[in-house]
């Protein structure tokens, strides 16, 4: 059978490769697996159960939860009817739940704990399209989804039929609303077609089929995790659900999974552990680690360094990197990575692992792959973000911005004509407001975001976001924004990575106090001194960092300098910080 709508999934997997796990979450420590069968039939009562509410084609449904089947239950429940799927962050804020609300006019809300109907129940007051909130972990007076499946399931599979026949590939699926780093969400409006384009597209590319795992950890509510939930189950792949981040560890262990998603901050945190690890071993051990951690830095998948360097690595691969296999789970083929660059050295050093990393690029409004580099090395180029999927169009505008056209873009902004105008050019070109140029005419590079590239008081652009990933690979930087417009020259805001200036303080002798007394320790300002110096040594003399502040507190989702996929809000962290940029710059 065809999959024209992404519900077609269902049948589609259950004709193809019928799976006893096709999705599977750990309950009080057990793993709880349901079957391509128990899915069909938890979407069907989910269908029915709504049906008996009064939804209808195109009205909105709320999702806000943490990855578990139940989001998938009540996403395909959703979909079968021809209504609207609105998948929020469990994170944001109540205005920004009560703005989305009202600009969708959701019906129903779904949340998966007690912290969140709380939240969302204060968010809804006064909103009269809300008919209710379910939750799926039990709540004193909430009422709870097996409601809605219940009443579900005194009703006939076939009552589905009319509804999943009104609904068509150009037809509305989701509402995904972009928090953005400015202004109030937007609510990015994805049709079946979309979607479907996109995972048919990148299936190909993935090395995993019916006989593989995924481990699925990043929000279902953005369409990055989202999209390869779909195409998992287009390849017939069994999702295992993480508890949470903290967890991921300890669940690759378990899971032993065949492919993960990830954004690059995690990946930098494994490779953070794995180095620390690396740092507290003795002598031979020790000695052995950082040889090996050479050798992958210095891996290049184009060149040959001969037979000496490639017999050192395949000893480096039986006894150091080994282990780092293991780590995740002994069993992965590729790990994909995308929402952010990825530091060129750490695809280097996981390639050298024999743990290929697919970097890739797109965005909400682009369903959301435009390229990605493939699992094979002759397609694959570090520091780049791959060759274009099949069926998507790129070209470079003339001021460097990438536009794209094809299947993957999205319909439009929802109630925003004009910011959709904006946004889709008359010829169907979509503005990505990111900056690039293609290598060796076909692997895409990008460069920077086009809003955050700023210019100094000396006329020069510079390009923050490269800057700030090469400063990220010094061990004591945990955060950086590189700051500068209109100033005389650059700046830098770095939160440390206090563990690792604890564990310097400790070698050098220096009286650990607290991390806001440390910061303002003249040995710790000279010592970040010449990490910011070492830095500098990549760049341009009128891009180089002339001065810095520490910070004591990480940048937080919760306190509005992040988004929700990890971006910096550089307003809002220029805002704070106000009082200390206009001391580096008096």
């Amino acid at each position: 059978m065809e999959v024209t709508r992404v519900f077609d999934l269902l049948p589609y997997q259950l004709e193809k490769f019928p799976q006893p796990d096709a999705i599977v979450n750990k309950v009080n420590g057990q793993w709880v697996k349901y079957s391509t069968q128990d899915l069909i039939k938890a979407a069907n009562d989910i269908s029915l159960g709504l049906i008996k509410l009064g939804i209808k084609k195109d009205d909105k449904i709320a999702i806000i939860s943490s990855n578990r089947p139940e989001w998938n239950f009540v996403d395909y429940g959703v979909q079968q009817l021809g209504a609207v799927s609105v998948p929020m962050y469990p994170t944001i804020t109540e205005e920004d739940y009560r703005f989305i609300f009202q600009d969708a006019g959701v019906k129903i809300v779904f949340v998966s704990n007690e912290e969140l109907y709380q939240k969302v129940t204060r968010a809804t007051q006064g909103i009269s399209s809300i008919q209710a909130i379910y939750t799926f972990d039990k709540v004193n007076n909430a009422k709870h989804w097996t409601e809605v499946k219940k009443s579900g399931e005194a009703g006939n599979a076939k009552d589905i039929e009319p509804c999943k026949a009104a609904v068509k590939g150009e037809d509305l699926l989701t509402l995904i609303y972009t928090s953005g780093t400015t202004g109030n969400p937007k609510g990015v409006m994805l049709t079946h077609n979309n979607i479907i384009s996109n995972f048919k597209a990148c299936a190909p590319l993935m090395p995993v089929d019916h006989r593989h795992r995924a481990l699925s950890f990043l929000p279902l509510c953005h369409v990055y995790e989202r999209m390869l939930n779909y195409l998992y189950a287009f390849c017939g792949v069994s999702i295992y659900y993480a508890e949470s981040l903290e967890t991921i560890g300890d669940n690759l262990k378990e899971v032993h999974p065949h492919i993960f998603v990830s954004v690059p901050r995690l990946l930098e945190k494994v490779y953070d552990k794995i180095y620390a690890k690396g740092a507290a071993l003795t002598r031979i051990k020790k000695m052995l680690f950082f040889w090996a951690l050479e050798l992958g830095l210095r891996y290049d998948l184009q060149k040959d360094f001969g037979w000496w360097y490639n017999f050192q690595l395949k000893f480096a691969n039986k006894i150091i990197f080994k282990k780092w296999r293991e780590a995740l789970g002994g069993e992965v083929l590729a790990v994909v990575s995308g929402g952010a660059a990825l530091q060129a050295r750490l695809a280097r050093v996981f390639w050298s692992a024999n743990i290929p990393i697919m970097e890739g690029y797109g965005l909400t409004e682009t369903s959301p792959v435009i390229a990605v580099n493939r699992v094979n090395k002759e397609e694959n180029r570090i520091g780049t973000v791959g060759p274009l999927i099949s069926g998507v169009e790129v070209k470079i505008a003339a001021d460097g911005e990438i536009l794209t056209k094809g299947p993957h873009i999205m319909k439009g902004y929802y109630n925003k004509p004009e910011l959709t105008a904006e946004a889709i050019d008359k010829d169907g070109w979509f503005h990505t407001g990111d900056i690039g140029e293609f290598v060796e005419g076909k692997y895409l590079k990008i460069t920077d975001r086009k809003k955050e590239m700023f210019k100094t008081s000396g006329g020069k652009y510079i390009a923050p976001q490269p800057m700030e990933n090469k400063f990220k690979e010094s061990r004591y930087i945990e955060q950086v924004m590189i700051i500068g417009d209109g100033q005389k020259f650059p700046g830098a805001l770095i939160v440390p990575c206090f563990a690792d200036v604890k564990s310097w303080c400790a070698i050098k002798n220096i009286p650990y106090t607290t991390d806001e007394e440390m910061i303002k320790n003249p040995q710790v300002l000279e010592k970040f001194q010449r990490e910011v110096d070492e830095y500098n040594k990549n760049f341009a003399q009128y891009e180089q960092v002339k001065k810095f502040a520490l910070l004591p507190r990480l940048w937080t989702i919760d306190a509005g300098e992040l988004t929700a996929k990890l971006s910096l809000k550089r307003k809002h962290i220029l805002q704070k910080n106000k009082e200390l940029v206009d001391k580096l710059y008096v």
